[in-house]
């Protein structure tokens, strides 16, 4: 019984070369399979995440109209006669006004690019200051000097058009105005409603160029 035993134990044998490496191959699409789940999910999940904040920095500007009139509240919105022709004045920034804390009017965003390769260091909130970086905890992030270190690659780029009364879907020139006829008084040059857009983008260290992340769309009566 002894040699028997012995000799159906013997008889027992381990993995071929060839089962071995099937199990290798099995493991390995797993791993893989693994692997490429979890790359996804951080993709996904920066990609949420950036999102919300280009939807927070769109929102921010749209707090900030809220404000403000259409037209500057004291030059106003006009057209003056010249020798060289009727001249617009009044849209966009006037004269020292160079700080976002200085615009006291709605066209004068029309153009502006806050953050990126714009005018200014980086996105804006509801006051006009600067939105600093943070840290992990949630800290704002200050130089040396104690100012707030803007946040990195994002950008908000406002534009301003004047809409007809009657179709919101036609745009009229800045200097567009109505002159009376018949029963019609007439509409002046700052009697018209106003279309704003905030173009939200992002630039990453590795990207190319910047990527859009929300436009968001409003009218001002």
């Amino acid at each position: 019984m002894t040699r028997g035993f012995s000799k159906r134990f013997g008889a027992r044998r381990g993995f071929t070369l060839l089962e071995t490496s099937m199990a290798l191959v099995i493991i390995g699409v797993g791993v893989l399979a693994f692997v490429e789940a979890q790359n996804a999910f951080v993709k996904n999940n920066t990609w949420s995440s950036q999102a919300a904040t280009a939807t927070l920095l769109a929102g921010e500007i749209r707090e900030l109209t809220r404000r403000l009139p259409r037209h500057d509240p004291v030059t106003g919105l006009y057209v003056e006669s010249t020798p060289q022709g009727d001249v617009l004045r009044g849209w966009g920034a006037e004269g020292g006004e160079v700080t976002p804390a200085d615009f006291d009017d709605i066209d004068d965003l029309d153009g502006l690019k806050f953050g990126g390769d714009g005018e200014f260091d980086g996105p804006i909130d509801a006051k006009g200051d600067l939105v600093p970086s943070v840290d992990a905890d949630g800290n704002p992030m200050r130089d040396e000097d104690g100012n707030a270190i803007p946040m990195a690659g994002w950008s908000q780029t406002v534009y301003v058009d004047k809409l007809d009364p009657f179709n919101y879907a036609t745009v009229r020139e800045h200097a567009f105005k109505e002159n009376a006829s018949g029963d019609f008084p007439g509409r002046r040059v700052d009697q018209y409603p106003l279309r704003v857009t905030v173009v939200v983008e992002f630039q990453g260290a590795n990207d190319v160029q910047p990527v859009e992340l929300a436009r968001v769309t409003w009218i001002v009566p």
